[in-house]
């Protein structure tokens, strides 16, 4: 049945009823009541002081970043991989204003700010994780307390992450910097469906979400109710054991449908795969980053190096089907770990771009410290590892002049770390304290 001739989706719905449904699953509603009356009363206590803030711990608005000074430490830059010893990190406003030795910027540390010392510390930008569910205010919390600090989804059942990209906006430390995909465009799209009105259409269609009109219209809707980036597969699930994660659910012109409809809203696609025809069939769609890819080749390779697809292995889900007391998943995990490894450092080898993402999901958040210690397990160097939580994952969600790295004018998100990264990358995964957007995120 044709979905061609239903009404576009409502825009309408996107602030009113949708997305308030969203937040209330979320909690995100109840966590952002809880917060305004401090908003509130940071704003009613800073109103006589000059605009940038300065003195002020509190927002002085909502959603206003805080003012904080971390001293101290050792300051690794990803991008340069320099070190500076005794360093000085000054944030105003959730924005970083200075970055350096205290030697040079001594002098220039704004009085009345309150100052986080790390003394025998080591001192990052916030992590990225370039795939995560986060389906609740609470997951989003742990995400940002195990080191995550910005994060792309990818997707929920009832646009949660929506919900959450707005928690992250008005109380930033209280969720990571967000890029929401919505709903997951899938063929059988089961309980979804109830999601959104403008869904409805589509529970008619007997074999689900395939044909050209109504993958257009999740993605429209997609859009209509605000997602960043679009979520698709071309490959069954590994994490399911009656499932075949080779089996291909989509064709090449049906992901460059998607594709399509995306870049008409202006985003990209983020598509789930494994096997090798799939990987392949994805990049020439057009994809903007390849997840998991267990069985990607070089072909493929090549081809994303070409078009600067980014490849986002998951490895800390992979590793976690090893884990499973199911027989089938563990070894499927046993199986498709090492592969993944050869791919990741294959494609490393190739300049093919990586982002590390944990695939965090089910209630469960991962750090995505680990993820680097299996990128570094994989065979890149710990600097080039950390890189794909930092600069590199900073880029491929359009974050690369404000995530990634704490230097003048990126965000005032700070990783505190006892012992060296470069020496140990496991002290990621066990992060002394986190700072959002210059708020010192307290442990309970």
């Amino acid at each position: 049945m044709c979905v061609d001739n239903t009404p576009p989706p409502s825009g309408r719905l996107t602030r009113r009823g949708v997305l308030a449904g969203a937040a209330a699953l979320a909690g995100t509603s109840a966590v952002l009541a809880q917060a305004a009356p401090a908003a509130s009363a940071a704003s009613r206590s800073s109103s006589g002081r000059s605009s940038s803030g300065r003195g002020s711990s509190g927002r002085g608005s909502s959603g206003r970043g805080g003012d904080l000074v971390v001293e101290g430490g050792k300051l690794l830059d990803p991008l340069t991989g320099e070190v500076t010893e005794d360093a000085v990190v000054v944030i105003i406003g959730g924005v970083v204003r200075a970055a350096g030795p205290r030697g040079r910027l001594g002098t220039r540390t704004p009085s009345g700010v309150p100052v986080l010392r790390a003394p025998g510390q080591w001192i990052l930008p916030g992590l990225v994780d370039s795939h995560i569910h986060l389906n609740t205010a609470a997951e989003a919390r742990d995400a940002v307390l195990k080191g995550a600090t910005s994060a792309r989804s990818g997707s929920t059942n009832f646009y949660q992450d929506i919900a959450v990209r707005e928690l992250a906006r008005q109380a930033p430390e209280r969720a990571p910097r967000l890029r929401a995909a919505g709903i997951f465009v899938t063929p059988d799209l089961g309980d979804t469906i109830l999601a959104d009105p403008d869904l409805a259409p589509l529970a008619r269609l007997r074999d689900g979400v395939r044909s050209p009109e109504a993958l257009r219209r999740v993605v429209e809707v997609n859009l209509a109710r605000g997602a960043d980036t679009i979520k698709t597969r071309v490959n069954e699930r590994a994490g399911l054991p009656e499932q075949d994660p080779l089996v291909q659910v989509y064709d090449h012109e049906q992901l460059s449908t998607i594709v399509a409809a995306a870049r008409r809203g202006g985003k990209g696609v983020l598509c789930h795969s494994y096997s090798e025809k799939g990987c392949h069939d994805a990049v020439t769609a057009g994809i903007r980053s390849l997840e998991h890819g267990a069985f990607v080749g070089e072909r493929t390779l090549r081809e994303m190096r070409r078009r600067g697809t980014y490849f986002t292995p998951t490895l800390t889900a992979i590793a976690g089907l090893a884990e499973s007391p199911d027989p089938v998943l563990a070894e499927r995990g046993r199986t498709y770990l090492p592969v993944l490894k050869r791919a990741v450092l294959a494609a490393h080898e190739l300049g093919v771009p990586l982002a590390a993402g944990t695939d965090s999901s089910g209630g469960t958040v991962d750090p995505i410290g680990r993820e680097v210690e299996l990128m570094h397990a994989a065979g890149l160097s710990a600097l080039d590892a950390i890189r794909t939580a930092t600069t590199g994952a900073a880029k491929l969600l359009g974050f690369g002049s404000t995530a990634g790295r704490l230097a003048r004018g990126f965000s005032g998100d700070v990783l505190v770390v006892d012992g060296d990264p470069l020496a140990d990358l496991g002290v990621l995964s066990r992060p002394a304290r986190v700072v959002r957007a210059g708020f010192a995120v307290p442990a309970a």
